[in-house]
């Protein structure tokens, strides 16, 4: 049997996860997705697409979609629908977990790779977040588990727009590429997203796509805000194509950072594979993704790389292209991760 694909829908209270998964259910696609929700109650998938029935665990909707609450852990559920699926019981093509508002998704994305069973019937596709465009700033400021949500996030959805100044959303989604600059992002109105953003996004492939906003590395680290006088630059430099610390609205300390290194030096592939081991035994409960494309000395074809927490996978990629600069890019996001010992760490490791 095929691999299941798996999405999870995260993002705080509020922010429209209902609305997008309610249209993604209802909309003509062809395809039977299996619903897991782990807050059934008061924040149901609307009774008006639910016959609700608070007896059964697995309800059928009319286009041919499953429902279900969580009643036992994650891993119970998923291996209970991929039994049911094998036997024939019941038919569908892929996996939606919603998870509640103040989840941290890391857990939910750890279940699919660290237990067997699980592993072999479904493939993580990407971590959905959506962002509420009117609360998200505040969200942002006092809770770990809004930014946290960024930080793991493949696709960012920002919601809400309408309701928003245009000056406030423009604020919000500078700091939300500065937290998580690898993950394309998209405003949305009404849940009114096209298919094709939602799902066979391979934000978990190994594969050499690596989305970085191309802002982050721009080569002039300044461009798009101006550093006056005032705005807390004094004596601070930037590596070459580093991004700046500090949004160009507010000076916004979020505990979730990004950073990235870049080299056209090739990588000693010994000293890189003990370098990433040291520092997922050290931060690894603090590195919330990580991604990179890598030039190895000695191999002609590019390296992909990428973990969450303490898991961490590599792969051969295609060759590098006639040409093609051999340059490796790597971006870790997680929570206050010493920026400079990665970067001196991966200094270290090239030839």
């Amino acid at each position: 049997m095929a691999l299941i694909p798996a999405t999870i829908l995260t993002g705080f209270l509020g922010s429209g996860k209902t609305t997008l998964l309610k249209r993604v259910l209802t909309e003509a696609h062809g395809q039977k997705i299996a619903v897991i929700e782990n807050e059934f109650g008061d924040e149901n998938i609307d009774n008006e697409i639910l016959v609700q029935d608070s007896r059964e665990q697995i309800i059928q909707l009319n286009n041919g979609c499953v429902c279900c609450s969580i009643r036992e852990d994650l891993r119970t559920t998923l291996s209970d629908l991929a039994e049911k699926k094998r036997k024939g019981e019941f038919d569908f093509d892929r996996v939606v977990i919603e998870t509640t508002g103040l989840a941290d998704p890391g857990p939910v994305a750890q279940t699919f790779f660290m237990d067997d069973e699980i592993a072999e019937s479904y493939l993580l596709d990407s971590i959905l977040t959506l962002v509420d465009a009117v609360h998200g700033d505040q969200q942002l400021n006092d809770r770990q588990e809004a930014r946290r949500q960024i930080g793991f996030a493949d696709q960012i959805f920002i919601s809400k727009t309408d309701l928003a100044s245009a000056d406030s959303v423009d604020a919000l989604i500078h700091r939300v590429k500065h937290m998580n600059p690898r993950a394309p992002l998209t405003k949305v109105n009404f849940g009114e997203v096209p298919i094709a953003s939602v799902f066979d996004l391979k934000g978990f492939n190994l594969n050499a796509k690596l989305d970085i906003d191309p802002e982050f590395l721009n080569a002039d680290p300044h461009a798009g805000h101006d550093h006056g006088k005032h705005d807390g630059h004094e004596g601070h430099d930037h590596a070459p194509g580093e991004h700046c610390d500090h949004p160009h609205h507010h000076v916004h300390d979020d505990d979730v950072k990004s950073f990235v290194f870049r080299s056209d030096k090739a990588f000693n592939p010994a000293k890189l594979e003990d370098f990433l081991g040291a520092i997922v035994q050290v931060y690894g409960p603090k590195m919330l993704r990580y991604k990179g494309v890598l030039n190895m000395k000695g191999s002609d074809r590019k390296v992909i790389f990428q973990g969450v927490h303490q898991l961490m996978g590599s792969d051969l990629g295609p060759k590098w292209a006639p040409g093609e600069k051999k340059t490796s890019k790597m971006v870790f996001i997680g929570l206050d991760l010493p920026r400079d010992v990665f970067l001196q760490g991966l200094e270290g490791c090239l030839v």
